[in-house]
């Protein structure tokens, strides 16, 4: 195609807005302003040449010299159409670059004086490179763009002339005016392609970004389109069939189980937030499955259901009267505690902790708590918990995550206000996995349980209306803020006389029925059962009795089932045949009294007992060797005690200078269980000045007390217990501090008619009661 070229140096002007005419561009304009139109008129009346340049701002409705570029485009005027509203649509060709040196202004039209402004060009092997770089990516670019007109790429074919291949390229660019005024005005070739060859590496980069960002956008939302479609078809086919889809029918009976349920606002739109999130997941994902799991607890525990209590004082009596025998104090304390429910119903009530011995009755007092009130009974076992994740229960982010032990104690009871069993608060630990107690703190005050807390059900649960019972063996290992919580209530444990009642009227009888036994069929003698209690277990509580006469039972079953109806008494004569050899003697006190050999009381897990201390001296320094596995403040007691004596030697009949001969020894037997405790102060001290001495102590005499360097015997706890555990070692005779006597009183009445107290002040007074041939003084 042959160059043309623009053949005036001074022509008629008008500026253009947001357009760029490149020559050889064929480019169709409307044109509506004054000056402009003035211009058009002029050249259309003379050879239809005029001079265009672009304005740097388009907003700017009357442009100076100054806003517009001074390199434009000379132009012929092609076609004419003057519209109805004065305006002209007039279509353009470009002929040819020229630069505007000046403007011939006045207020009805502009002129331009211009000159050509030719391009720089030396073919070379560089800039046929380049020509071909710029075909290829406009190629590309107008397989990204589809705006780009087809006829523009055929175009390229026949172009060998890089001027021209620019024009065709920037022209059907869509790229800012600025970008285009910048390849206008620029006249080397070279330059001109390297920068045009980099607006279209970035527009096909931002091109390609932008397809692969609608591509997957688009296969999106065909994708969930398309899941939409097909489950609205699977919908309508189960409905068709009389079905109904999974994912419908588990919210469906989500929703209906929600009828009619007063549940609190908070647990509702928990509900109905967990329902949306099901909705938008697939049935088959492992989290749908997490999600419905923690609904169903949700709707499974009774925050709207809770028992009336059915409150009489009398029948409750009875119910305790029926179910346990004596505990004359505990019963009193549940009784005044279910008359006060009575008067006040919603009364925050104390959390009661049944304190004593293995098999003494604490978790069934538990259940006739519950029987009298009408309520539901829960009970969990905290025996050996040591993370607090079973107290509180896991967060939902766990597999396998669960709600903690007392929530599902909750649940399990199925209403709110169940009496609740937490067995065995004292072997609760801590590890790394957290403290279980501080969970329980919490739970166990009635000031702040109205909204407990567990991590998996993420809702505040009320509760105020449980009433917790705690149960322990002893009360050390219970944490100090947690026993604060707690009323404690002792079972010390039972006497011989109370076992043999407790056998008669509860043991027996339950025990006939359960093997299928009528009361006829069998007859223990009141001998036979003592001697069961003295000779096969030594226990506070009653579980190896009841193990004992259990086992008797089913062998007397046994024979029944062989040989039909029979009748068999139990003796003391035939009771081995049944139950096999003793495991303990008769007797559990010595059978003689020794020298260096005192009776001590203790209290154990097992509830009260006995321990013998030993004490022997042998030629030495004046050593003291103790040994016994005992602990620090059982050492103490002992050196307490050989320090008072080496003081008072003389006045207490021993050798002043013992310790200058002798070394002394002290033993306390069982040394494979741990001892502890001030309290054996004043059972060591009689047992060294025995055998300083060389006076026996009487068998027949048990003491408990602390002692001091001055000889004073203080007070100790645990009366009760090593009182009964004394009587049941046979023993009678007790010493006591002084400060104990008070404690007498929460002695059965049977047990203290039958033992003798001295009650002492002064360990000096122990020694007129325990040596033999010593004088001695009842009080």
């Amino acid at each position: 195609m042959n160059e043309r070229n623009f053949q005036k140096s001074y022509a008629p002007y008008f500026p253009l807005r947001g357009i760029v005419i490149f020559p050889h561009m064929v480019v169709p304009l409307i044109v509506g302003r004054p000056k402009s139109i003035n211009a058009i008129e002029e050249a259309l009346s003379t050879d239809k040449l005029i001079v265009v340049s672009t304005q740097k701002n388009g907003l700017i409705e009357e442009p100076e010299p100054k806003d517009v570029y001074d390199v434009g485009v000379g132009c012929e005027i092609i076609q004419v159409l003057r519209l109805p509203d004065g305006t002209y649509r007039i279509i353009v060709e470009g002929i040819e670059r020229v630069k505007i040196k000046q403007f011939d202004l006045s207020p009805t039209i502009w002129h331009a004086h211009v000159e050509p402004l030719k391009s720089v060009y030396e073919p070379s092997t560089e800039t046929e490179a380049l020509m071909r770089l710029v075909s290829d990516k406009f190629a590309l670019y107008s397989e990204l763009n589809k705006k780009v007109p087809q006829d523009a790429i055929l175009s390229l074919t026949n172009i060998d002339s890089p001027d021209r291949l620019i024009m065709v390229v920037i022209s059907n660019l869509f790229v800012s005016v600025e970008e285009k005024q910048k390849i206008l005005e620029t006249t080397d070739v070279k330059e001109q392609l390297k920068y045009l060859h980099e607006i279209l590496e970035r527009e096909n980069t931002i091109l390609e970004i932008s397809r692969k960002i609608d591509e997957e956008v688009r296969n999106r939302i065909e994708k969930s389109q398309k899941e939409y479609f097909l489950r609205e078809k699977l919908k309508e086919i189960e409905r068709e069939l009389g079905e109904e889809g999974e994912g419908a029918g588990t919210i469906s009976e989500i929703k209906n189980k929600m009828k009619g349920r007063k549940l609190p606002k908070y647990v509702i739109d928990k509900i109905n937030e967990e329902l949306e999130k099901l909705k938008k997941i697939p049935p088959m994902s492992p989290e749908s499955g997490v999600i419905q799991n923690y609904i169903d607890w949700l709707l499974a525990l009774p925050w709207d259901k809770s028992t009336v209590d059915t409150i009489d004082v009398k029948k409750a009596q009875e119910i305790l009267d029926k179910n346990h025998y004596d505990l004359k104090d505990v019963k009193e304390r549940i009784l005044e505690l279910i008359a006060v429910k009575k008067l006040k119903s919603d009364v925050k009530g104390p959390i009661l902790c049944f304190v004593g011995p293995p098999g003494v009755g604490k978790t069934s007092l538990g259940k006739s708590i519950a029987e009298a009130l009408g309520r539901k009974f829960v009970r969990v076992s905290l025996g050996g918990i040591r993370d607090e994740a079973e107290i509180r229960g896991h967060r939902r982010t766990y597999v396998g995550a669960l709600p903690g032990r007392i929530i599902q104690g909750i649940k399990q009871a199925g209403v709110k206000n169940p009496v609740f069993l937490l067995d065995e608060i004292d072997k609760v630990g801590a590890d790394f996995r957290g403290d279980p107690t501080a969970a329980l703190l919490e739970a166990l005050d009635p000031e702040q349980n109205n909204a407990f807390s567990d991590h998996y059900i993420e809702l505040p649960f009320d509760l105020s209306e449980v009433l917790f019972i705690t149960t322990a063996n002893v009360v050390d290992t219970i944490p100090p803020a947690l026993l604060d919580r707690m009323e404690v209530l002792t079972l010390p444990g039972y006497i011989d006389e109370e076992k043999l009642q407790i056998a008669k009227k509860f043991i027996i009888p339950k025990q006939l029925v359960a093997h299928g036994l009528e009361s006829q069929d069998l007859v223990i003698s009141d001998k036979a059962i003592l001697k069961i209690i003295n000779e096969y277990t030594r226990e506070a509580g009653l579980r190896n009795l009841e193990r004992s006469i259990t086992k008797i039972i089913r062998k007397v079953a046994k024979e029944k089932a062989e040989r039909g109806k029979i009748r068999r008494r139990i003796t003391e004569e035939n009771l081995r045949k049944y139950l096999g050899k003793p495991e303990f003697e008769r007797e559990s006190q010595e059978k003689k009294s020794l020298v260096g050999v005192a009776c001590g009381m203790v209290v154990t897990l097992a509830g009260g007992d006995i321990v013998y201390i030993e004490a022997t001296k042998m030629p030495g320094k004046g050593s003291l060797i103790l040994t016994g596995q005992l602990g620090e403040v059982m050492k103490e007691s002992a050196q307490a005690a050989l320090s008072y004596i080496r003081a008072n030697a003389e006045k207490l009949g021993v050798q002043p200078d013992f310790y200058d001969k002798y070394d002394i020894h002290i033993h306390v037997p069982e040394g494979a269980v741990p001892k502890e405790g001030p309290s054996a102060g004043i059972t060591m001290f009689v047992a060294l000045v025995s055998v300083l001495k060389g006076v026996p102590v009487n068998k027949d005499v048990a003491m408990t007390g602390e002692i001091t360097l001055r000889g004073r015997v203080l007070p100790v706890g645990g009366i009760k217990e090593k009182v009964l555990g004394a009587y049941r070692a046979n023993i009678r005779t007790i010493i006591l501090p002084k400060a104990n006597e008070i404690d007498i009183e929460d002695i059965p009445e049977g047990v203290r008619n039958n033992i003798r107290f001295y009650f002492i002040e002064n360990v000096e007074e122990a020694l007129n009661i325990a040596l033999e041939n010593e004088h001695r003084e009842s009080t």
